[in-house]
C-alpha cells in the first residue's frame, strides 16, 4: 500500500472527485487542505519539480486575484510568481496528487488512474 498526498480544496467539485476516487484506491491518504495550510515556497517549488510545470503554468489565470495582481506580466520571475501562490493559495490549480514520487493535477479526476498504471 502507497501513501498518496492530496492537495485539496473540498469547494472544488473535480477536488472532490479525486479524493473519492483515490478512497477507492485503498492507499493511506494525506489530505491537505491547502487553501487553510498553503505550502510554504519551497514546498511549492518542489511540487512544481515534481509536475514538470512552471509556476506560470501551475497558476490559475481565471482568479481574480491573478488579474488584480497583474500576474500576467511576462517580467515577473518564477520566485515572485510561487510567492504569489503561497500568499494567494486559491491561484494553484488544483487538486494536486502526489503518489509514490510521481505527481499530477488531477484534471480531469480521472487522471489520478495514471498514477496506478
Amino acid at each position: 500500500m502507497s501513501r498518496v498526498r492530496i492537495y485539496h480544496n473540498p469547494r472544488c467539485s473535480k477536488s472532490r472527485q479525486a479524493l473519492a476516487l483515490l478512497e477507492q484506491q485503498g492507499d493511506e491518504l494525506e489530505v491537505i487542505h491547502y487553501i487553510d495550510t498553503p505550502p510554504d515556497s519551497a514546498t511549492l517549488s518542489a511540487l512544481l519539480q515534481q509536475l514538470g510545470l512552471t509556476a506560470r503554468e501551475l497558476i490559475r489565470k481565471g482568479e481574480d486575484t491573478y488579474k488584480e495582481l497583474n500576474l500576467a506580466n511576462p517580467e515577473l520571475s518564477e520566485a515572485e510568481l510561487v510567492q504569489a501562490m503561497v500568499d494567494y493559495p486559491r491561484l494553484i490549480e488544483r487538486p494536486i496528487v502526489i503518489r509514490d514520487g510521481k505527481a499530477i493535477i488531477a484534471r480531469p479526476p480521472e487522471k489520478i488512474l495514471e498514477l496506478y498504471a
